[in-house]
């Protein structure tokens, strides 16, 4: 009998690995930007944050995991080299987390001359050429189902607009699977801002696009 299990080949497991440390790579240059008060990428475009929704809960997460490495730091101290594995653990998940919520503020969204990138911390930078945008709509939603052909990037579990592609466009996952969209739902401070931006924007590239008659005579 044949064995149907799934097998990962070495290369896969090593693209994984490599993404892996690219992202943790890439949380550590973020958390630079941020100390820096700079941004990531946004010389050519208008920048829309996304960020100030994700705040409270990442605080939240930050100051769970300092008490934890406290506590552990107290009940362990008899045992140091588990303590000391255990601190590093701790440690590392402190700066993990501080990492997030800084590449979300440093990686906004950005509004280019003929594409739109739709980031999010430091996995998620799509770039959607505007003149495959058919509509873009305000549209709170709030964990919403997955589906095939739809890219949710939402923020605390919240997504306020809502982008339709005449043509799909393809998304790499975290881990490098890809995946065709024709919808996205995402998120930013001022959805109304973006929104109007957004569809001058793309009303702007359609009339460049359309051909000029030529005068008469």
């Amino acid at each position: 009998m044949t064995d149907r299990r799934m097998t990962t080949s070495p290369m896969t497991v090593l693209r994984v690995f490599g993404r892996l440390i690219r992202h943790e790579l890439r949380l550590i240059r973020c958390l630079g930007l941020w100390i820096a008060r700079r941004r990531d990428g946004g010389r050519l475009g208008e920048l829309f944050p996304y960020a100030q929704g994700s705040g409270a809960v990442m605080f939240g997460f930050g100051f769970v995991c300092v008490v934890e490495t406290v506590v552990m730091s107290l009940l362990l101290k008899s045992w140091p080299t588990v303590h000391a594995v255990v601190l590093v653990v701790d440690v590392y998940t402190v700066l993990f987390v501080v990492g997030l919520h800084a590449a979300s503020v440093v990686r906004p969204h950005v509004l280019e001359r003929d594409a739109v990138r739709i980031r999010f911390a430091g996995h998620v930078d799509l770039r959607i050429p505007l003149d495959r945008i058919e509509s873009v709509r305000r549209q709170k939603l709030m964990s919403h189902t997955r589906a095939d052909g739809e890219l949710d990037v939402d923020v605390a579990g919240q997504t306020a607009v809502t982008i339709e592609l005449a043509e799909p466009v393809t998304h790499t996952t975290f881990l490098g699977r890809r995946r065709e969209v024709r919808v996205l739902r995402v998120n930013a401070d001022d959805d109304t801002a973006f929104v109007r931006a957004l569809k001058d924007a793309v009303t702007r590239v359609r009339n460049e696009s359309e051909p000029v008659p030529d005068l008469p005579g």
